[in-house]
């Protein structure tokens, strides 16, 4: 009888660790995995593959550290819990005596970088909708062609009602939903990378030009980061344990999510070639109904996904201003903030409508602050009286440091001076 309940006590937590490998997959799946092959076509196939293995690894590693100066921060502090943000004040509280009082500052600079992080996945979010509703509209309505900027300003409206949903539970359905569509997209995708007659790779560069490299970093780390919602998903397993260590479920995640990058990322290279668009499914034919319905679905589903990204940017701010609001005017604070903070990502979106270079900013910006130079800070000041032998502990996280501070650096001038490109560039 006691083996027969510890045998069902087993397979309950392996549901649960299922669970929330699933749950950190789905966070690094999104709209990034229909970029990778732009990214491919950007770095050339060779570097592709390798420097897609390298930075899933590097990505791994950062949220790796993460959650073991989180745990360590809780037994240091006596709290069951803590999130992204408290984590880091925690590293600096905890660490040596000078770091101490930059812990106020460390937790404010991780909740901007947060906040901005998804301001950014929200002007992402509001281009690829835009673009793939015009390449609808445009099949079946050639007479009423319209530029991208208007469909973003259509769906500005829609996306205010959306984002008024104010409790998390309410968006489980929309998510669930969304999850199935880009399910489906990503299927016809691979209808047509491997159903589109024989893949041609003898004219595809192995290495692309050296100057495009910092868009293929740009546009990985932008789809392979889900550090968001890490903290989330390892606060809620029955066994915290279970989510670092061989076999785990951060190990069990990225490997996946680093094979399905690297294959969609190189036969979508292969079949589309330098061509390649911000999402793939914009490459897909307009003459064929499978093709029509991927470009429809991913319009569903980042609609669908776009409150939960906007959650995040709405409790950020929640968090600074409630405090300083009576309470009779919080709800319709509550309705202006959010309808505000819709036409401001909207309004970047018609300002700048170039989607990939959008990515890439985002990824670059962003993205390498949030899942590389923040971890690799914190775990050196909470570490710095006991940074291993020879300091390899210092070592490694200034390699990470570097690598995030050049994929910064170097990711925004070249989408900045594609965006100038772009503008200055005579229209036809």
């Amino acid at each position: 009888m006691r083996d027969k309940h510890k045998n069902s006590h087993e397979k309950l937590l392996a549901i649960r660790d299922i669970r929330s490998t699933a749950n950190l997959i789905k966070a690094s799946l999104g709209s990034g995995l229909l970029a990778v092959p732009l990214a491919f076509a950007n770095a050339g196939w060779g570097v592709g593959i390798v420097g897609t293995l390298i930075i899933g690894f590097i990505c791994g590693h950062c949220v790796h550290i993460l959650v073991s100066v989180s745990r360590a921060c809780c037994k240091k502090e006596r709290k069951p819990l803590l999130d992204y943000a408290e984590t880091c004040r925690a590293a600096f509280d905890n660490g040596p005596k000078w770091a101490r009082k930059f812990g106020t500052t460390a937790k404010v600079f991780a909740e901007f970088a947060m906040f901005f992080t998804y301001v950014g996945v929200c002007c992402v979010y509001t281009i690829l909708i835009s673009d793939s509703i015009k390449q609808v509209i445009d099949k079946f309505f050639p007479n009423y062609i319209l530029a991208v900027e208007y469909y973003c300003l259509i769906i500005m409206v829609p996306l205010m009602f959306m984002t008024q949903i104010r409790h998390l539970k309410w968006l489980a359905p929309l998510s669930l939903t969304a999850n199935f569509l880009l399910v489906g997209t990503f299927l016809i995708c691979l209808y047509y990378i491997f159903g589109g007659g024989e893949i041609s790779y003898a004219d595809k560069r192995i290495v692309s030009d050296p100057a495009r490299f910092p868009a293929f970093l740009s546009t990985v780390i932008f789809a392979m980061e889900g550090i968001g919602v890490v903290m989330p998903v390892e606060n809620t397993m029955k066994k915290p344990q279970h989510f670092l260590g061989c076999p785990s479920v951060l190990v069990v995640s990225m490997t996946i999510i680093a094979f399905l990058y690297s294959t969609l990322g190189l036969f979508g290279y292969f079949r589309f070639g330098d061509v390649l668009r911000g999402s793939i499914t914009l490459n897909l034919p307009m003459d064929d109904w499978p093709a029509i319905c991927a470009k429809v679905f991913i319009s569903l589903s980042i609609f669908l996904t776009y409150p939960l990204q906007f959650f995040v940017v709405i409790d950020i701010f929640n968090k600074y201003t409630e405090p300083h609001i009576s309470e009779r005017y919080k709800n319709t604070t509550q309705i202006i903030s959010r309808s505000v903070g819709v036409c401001i990502c909207v309004g970047i979106g018609i300002a700048l409508p170039m989607l990939e270079q959008i990515i890439n900013f985002v990824g670059a910006f962003f993205y390498s602050i949030l899942g590389l130079l923040i971890p690799s800070a914190i775990e050196t000041v909470f570490r710095w009286d006991d940074l291993g032998r020879y300091n390899w502990v210092l070592w490694k996280n200034l390699v990470i440091f570097l690598i995030g501070a050049g994929a910064l650096v170097s990711g925004c001038t070249v989408a900045i001076m594609d965006m100038i490109e772009i503008t200055n560039s005579p229209t036809v």
